[in-house]
């Protein structure tokens, strides 16, 4: 018979077997543990749940290396911290928990989660910072970059760099240095070596942006670090010399070499202390000092002479120059310049000398020097009287007492005489006077002799000048005549001049001037007739015209004789006149004819008479013609004395200058002996009639006029006319011809008949050689005739040519050229052409000015010698190598014609033209990236392809292609937060742009990222320049791409809808950047489903990365935000509710819907199971009870006397609310039974910290300590304990209470 029984019966007993030995079952939420790592040690860290279906005592333990960490209380499960976490060193571990039932023991790995806390300090990466920097350095130039590391994360490990202190500390160093936030330095000011400091000590101290330590927000600094700034002195200062003046003394004999005093120059740059030469560039006494070029020492080069200083006040000034041995940065001689004062001493070296001059007028030049003098002085002339004619000087160059002298006399005749002054100093007019007259006799001596002796009074040398001295004799005697009458006689025609006598003598016994004798006619009758020698006494005629003896025949004078002395005597002279024939002809009347020419006739008759006796030759008369010109054209009676012409007379053949007048002369002769004439002249004048035409003197004239004037005579033309007479020959001018109107012509008369015409230029008008070289005129000549003949001369004004014309710059030539820099060409590179419309033009061409830019401008004379210009107009290259495109792009030559001979009334130089020389770039500079004090970070579910996510800049100081610059991506890498490298390829893209000089590469993202990765992403950017020619040069920079991945992203719940949220977005992130000094990225504004609604209407999903590429946590942007109270009120009336992660609030209603089909599936399913086994392991239970009975019974044997207040639950070990164990002393309102509680996303808090976000919109959000407290020995039961036990979470629903009276220990 079958036994259907038999199956189940089996079944139960093998359920009940297994059954009855389950192990424990760690709780849902031992997953993971995350502890700050600043948790004191001995502090409770968490607490191991775990449940056993068996009700067995749980024995709790951890194992594994990293178990040291952790000290566990084994029966109950708590851990407290033995070992200090550190989160730089460990941020991740695993521990091996363990739970055992006494029969089956259970573990589990459960990962620890080291929270970072702000524990480290920024910490220098080195620590002894020196560098040297040029006191010419750039302001706004990088000084010294330093680098910190804060091995913190979040705002923590933000480095932010401060300069403490400037050493030396003055306001001019206070902000000389500024540090960025990559800790690169600025130089801020300017610097100088010698006007400031040559060193600096700058203090720098780094601190981290803040975080949380020990529940307190805490800013960490680092220990305070130097960089020592050593200034390095440039040589752009001149040398100085150490003192301001400089003067000495030597004496006139010094020696050749002898050292006079040194002078001293240092560098002015005290850095560079350079060696100093000196120089002598200006002496007022060249040749006289020299200088040691090295020490400066001034010494005697040849002989001094103190006297020739003494219109210079016996100084001596030497201009002392000092010149550096190198060249300044500016590549010019550093020198500088003084005046040296040298004062010659006067020595005894000169003795009085004698000079023949008078004060104030001696030059006492060595002419001017003698040794012997001459005067003169009358014979016994009283005493104390000067020799005259004596000009005599005593001169002493020396100075003070040894200037002084004495004066004597000696020699033969120096008793005679005696000398003044007889002391004196320098220069004084000497005097010898007359001492004793009676000796000065002219009679014993003529001349005397002294000897005029200047001794030095100090040194008593002398000098002896000798002084001849000339006696004046004195008159005492008269001259005397051998007769007192003499007779003498002379023609009465004798000539002026001729002899009466030379025999009549005086004599005088005196000598000298005082003997010779002086001849001389008494005033009187015949003393305008004779005269006298007055040296020799010889009579002579003194004017024979006055001799006539039919007027006076005899004469009477006083000869007297006077000496030197003017004495004198006289005599008497008789001269008798001897008669002879002296009266010529005399003619009545005078002639003077006229008579018309061709037709007239002359006949005139001659009267004359002679005063000689009648009828005697003497006074019988004859006419003749006497020979002339014209006088073969007339005849004369001889006797009569009848003139006539002997045909027609023609007053053209008539000498023009006789104006038509023929003078005859007529002579009229007596017969005496000798024979007389008087000539007459007879005087016919032909008079004119017009019968000719004018004639000009040449058929062609050439004329020569230079251009430009005005005013000036051209030429002269000449024209004649036979008649004459002015009515007849006057002649007038006229001018015709192309040009004619340039000339004007003057008429003047230059004669009878003869005229000319001046051709003048006018006073307001001038020709010009370059309009018109040559004018052909005609100039006509005609006289007054009613019948108008003229006569007609050609006249060629040649024009000649003046260098009137300034020149003028041939603009082909000023055409711009390109010259490349930096030595790539050499020699000419250009020409400046100029011309000159004048003839004899010589041109030369100037450079007036060079003009120096870069990019318009104007960057001073740096490029001055760049080029020359020479005369001829060549344009060379002086300074190949210093030619440099980047400090300038454009040389402009500003030139000049000159035109050497250009007359001086006109302008000689052009118009200024400008030679225009681009400097041509060559690729002399590598590109270099700009300092960029950026952070760039990447959100990967924010990026999207295309979009950019980094930027470089770059600058190329070359131009054109050599400047500018192709960005490139050489390489990225993916560095994760484990340290491990991954190379990326093809994820980014740089996109190059420009503007002005600055070119900008735009990294951009290629393809999506991997939300998952957490690390950096290094992208190695490469600038390239494109040369037209030759290499090309690159420069590189690493960007650090910082990621942030979504375990960053926050949820923050808004009380209004998506619509305000969004109106308000940009107060929102300004108040939570205030708040977290991040930058805040908006992922997502939403309403939230209605379903999932409590107090919130909508959400915001948002990222906060500082500048490092960190983030904060929900945690932390939780502890922010309440910290800052000013900021929680903006936000809260912003309509902020709650904060969260989107892993704990946001839930995919999808998923949720199938998750919960699927669970009702499985629940069907299970309570199925449930209700089979239930029926089969009914009697399992039952004995599963009576143990736990016996087990309570057990209990309150340790505590006899204490009753139970409440029912107990066996079996379990689980967790409540406050993470307190029910079996330990604790109420029993609420056990907290997760499963049998119901809670939402609010009420539902796990062990992670970061869950516990719910903003206390009533402001009453205190601070509750979980209830981690050690079991105490408590004498209660089990029931005592469950029915203490009371829960509070955080105001919401209590839990509920559970009472089971079916097993109350007191059914046992």
């Amino acid at each position: 018979m079958a036994r259907p029984w038999l199956p189940c019966f089996l079944l139960s007993a093998l359920t009940v077997s297994v059954a009855a030995n389950l192990p424990p079952k760690f709780g849902d939420n031992m997953t993971l543990v995350q502890l700050p790592e600043d948790l004191p040690l001995g502090a409770v860290a968490f607490w191991m749940v775990a449940e056993d279906t068996d009700n067995a005592h749980l024995i709790y333990g951890i194992s594994g290396p990293n178990a040291y960490f952790f000290n566990v209380t084994r029966d109950t499960g708590e851990v407290r911290l033995a070992y200090p976490l550190d989160f730089e060193t460990l941020p991740v571990f695993s521990v091996t928990i363990s739970v055992s039932d006494g029969l089956n023991t259970v573990q589990k790995d459960m990962p620890v989660i080291v929270e970072d806390r702000n524990d480290n300090a920024p910490v220098f990466q080195n620590t002894g910072f020196s560098t040297s920097i040029n006191e010419t350095l750039p302001v706004g130039s990088v000084v010294f970059s330093v680098l910190a590391v804060d091995k913190d994360t979040g705002p923590a490990g933000v480095v932010k760099y401060f300069i403490e202190k400037v050493i030396p500390t003055t306001l001019d160093s206070e902000h000389l240095f500024t540090i960025l936030d990559n800790g690169s330095i600025i130089l801020n000011g300017s610097l100088s070596y010698n006007n400031k400091s040559a060193f600096y000590q700058l203090q720098l101290k780094a601190c981290d942006l803040g975080g949380l330590l020990h529940d307190d927000i805490i800013t960490q600094c680092s220990s305070p670090v130097f960089l020592s700034i050593t200034v390095v002195d440039q040589p752009d200062l001149d040398p100085q010399f150490v003192r301001e003046f400089y003067s000495a003394s030597v004496a006139e004999d010094a020696a050749v070499g002898t050292s006079v005093l040194q002078v001293e120059a240092v560098d002015g740059d005290k850095g560079v202390n350079d060696r100093v030469t000196y120089s002598i560039s200006n002496s007022t006494r060249p040749g006289w000092f020299a200088i040691e070029a090295d020490d400066g020492v001034i010494t005697v080069e040849g002989s001094l002479d103190r006297e020739q200083l003494l219109d210079e006040d016996e100084q001596v000034q030497l201009q002392v120059t000092a010149t550096e041995s190198n060249l300044n940065i500016y590549g010019q001689e550093a020198k500088v310049s003084l005046w040296v004062t040298i004062r010659v001493m006067d020595v005894n070296d000169h003795k009085p000398e004698f000079y023949n001059c008078s004060l104030p007028h001696c030059a006492f030049s060595p002419q001017e020097a003698q040794a012997n003098f001459t005067g003169y002085v009358d014979e016994h002339a009283s005493a104390r009287i000067p020799i005259s004619g004596l000009t005599m000087v005593a001169y002493d160059p020396d100075k003070g007492e040894n200037g002084t002298f004495l004066l004597s006399l000696e020699g033969p005749d120096a008793g005679a005489f005696s000398v003044s002054p007889e002391l004196a100093a320098g220069s004084v007019n000497v005097q010898v006077l007359v001492k004793e007259s009676e000796m000065v006799d002219y009679e014993r001596k003529t001349e005397m002799t002294v000897q005029v002796v200047a001794t030095d009074s100090v040194s008593k040398n002398s000098s002896v000048a000798m002084v001849t001295i000339q006696l004046r004799d004195i008159n005492d005697h008269r001259p005397t005549f051998p007769q007192n009458l003499y007779v003498l006689s002379v023609p009465e025609n004798s000539a002026t001049g001729s002899v009466v006598t030379s025999s009549i003598q005086a004599t005088d016994p005196d000598t000298g001037e005082w003997g010779r004798i002086t001849y001389s006619l008494l005033p009187g009758n015949g003393d305008d007739v004779f005269a006298v020698d007055p040296d020799s006494g010889t009579l002579t005629v003194k004017n024979g015209t006055l001799l006539d003896r039919e007027r006076q025949a005899v004469y009477y004078l006083t000869l007297q004789a006077t000496d030197g002395g003017n004495l004198s005597t006289s005599t008497t002279l008789q001269v008798n006149l001897r008669d002879v024939n002296d009266n010529p002809p005399v003619v009545s009347g005078s002639y003077n004819i006229f008579v018309q020419e061709e037709t007239g006739n002359v006949s005139v008759t001659i009267q004359a008479y002679d005063n000689d006796e009648p009828d005697t030759n003497n006074s019988r008369l004859l006419f003749s013609l006497l020979p002339g010109p014209y006088s073969h054209n007339f005849s004369i009676d001889s006797n009569t004395g009848l003139l006539r012409n002997q045909g027609p007379l023609d007053r053209e053949a008539i000498d023009p200058t006789l104006e038509g007048r023929i003078v005859l002369t007529v002579r009229v002769s007596d017969c005496g002996v000798p024979s007389l004439s008087t000539d007459i002249n007879v005087t016919i004048n032909v008079e004119d009639i017009n019968d000719n035409v004018p004639v000009f003197s040449q058929s062609s004239y050439q004329f020569f006029v230079k251009e430009r004037e005005s005013g000036v005579l051209v030429g002269v033309v000449e024209a004649w006319d036979a008649d004459q007479t002015e009515v007849n020959n006057r002649i007038s001018f006229g001018l015709s011809g192309s040009g004619a109107s340039n000339f004007m012509i003057r008429g003047s008369v230059l004669g009878p008949g003869r005229a000319e015409g001046q051709i003048w230029l006018p006073s307001d008008g001038s020709v010009d050689y370059e309009t018109q070289a040559l004018f052909l005129l005609t100039v006509t000549a005609e006289n007054l005739d009613p019948q108008g003949h003229e006569a007609t001369a050609g006249v060629n004004v040649t024009v000649v040519d003046v260098n009137d014309e300034p020149p003028t710059l041939d603009e082909g030539s000023l055409r711009g050229i390109s010259v490349a820099e930096n030595g790539s060409q050499h020699g000419q590179v250009a020409e400046v052409v100029a011309r000159d419309v004048d003839t004899e033009a010589q041109l030369e061409i100037q450079l007036v000015n060079v003009i120096c830019t870069k990019a318009g401008v104007d960057v001073g004379g740096l490029c001055h010698d760049w080029f020359s210009v020479e005369a001829n107009g060549s344009v060379y290259i002086n300074q190949s190598e210093a030619i440099d495109y980047e400090a300038c792009d454009l040389v402009t030559l500003v030139v000049r014609a000159y035109d050497r001979t250009t007359d001086p009334r006109f302008q000689a130089y052009s118009n200024n033209g400008s030679l225009l020389i681009t400097i041509e770039d060559v690729n002399d500079n590598a590109p270099y990236f700009l300092p960029d004090n950026q952070t760039f970070v990447i959100i990967p579910e924010l990026v999207i392809p295309n979009q950019q996510v980094a930027s470089v800049r770059a600058r190329d100081n070359d131009s054109g292609n050599n400047g500018a610059i192709e960005f490139s991506i050489l390489q990225v890498n993916f560095i994760s937060k484990d340290g491990a490298t991954i190379p990326f390829q093809g994820f980014f893209r740089i996109v190059t742009s420009a503007e002005a000089t600055v070119f900008t590469g735009s990294i951009e993202l290629v393809t999506n990222l991997d939300s998952t990765l957490q690390g950096t992403y290094q992208v190695t950017v490469q600038a390239q320049d494109k040369p037209s020619v030759g290499p090309a040069q690159e420069a590189q920079v690493t960007l650090n791409l910082f990621t942030v991945d979504q375990s960053y992203r926050v949820r923050l719940q808004f009380s209004t809808p998506k619509e305000e949220v969004g109106a308000n977005v940009e107060e929102i992130k300004a108040a939570l950047a205030q708040a977290t000094r991040t930058t805040v990225y908006v992922v997502n504004i939403q309403d939230v489903e209605s379903t999932a609604r409590a107090r919130a209407q909508s959400y915001l999903d948002a990222y906060f990365v500082f500048s490092n590429g960190s983030a904060l946590t929900l945690s932390e942007l939780s502890l922010m935000i309440r910290k800052d109270q000013d900021t929680l009120t903006q936000l809260l009336r912003l309509g902020l509710v709650v904060l969260g992660s989107q892993e704990s609030q946001e839930e995919d209603q999808g998923k949720l819907f199938i998750s919960v089909i699927i669970g009702l599936g499985v629940a069907l399913l299970l309570v199925l199971a449930i209700m089979i086994m239930a029926l089969v392991c009914m009697r399992k239970s039952y004995h599963r009870k009576l143990r736990a009975m016996k087990a309570a019974k057990e209990a309150r044997k340790t505590a006899a006397g204490v009753l139970p207040s409440g029912s107990a639950i066996p079996g379990t070990n689980m967790y409540n609310t406050e993470r307190a164990n029910p079996m330990l002393n604790l109420p029993t309102k609420d056990l907290g039974l997760e499963y049998l509680t119901s809670s939402s996303d609010l009420d539902y808090v796990s062990l992670n910290s970061l869950d516990d976000n719910s903003v206390d919109l009533d402001g009453n959000n205190q601070k509750k300590e979980p209830q981690h407290n050690p079991p105490e020995k408590d004498p209660e039961p089990l029931s005592v304990v469950l029915s203490g036990r009371q829960v509070d979470t955080s105001g919401e629903q209590q839990g509920m209470s559970f009472t089971n009276p079916g097993l109350d220990t007191t059914d046992l």
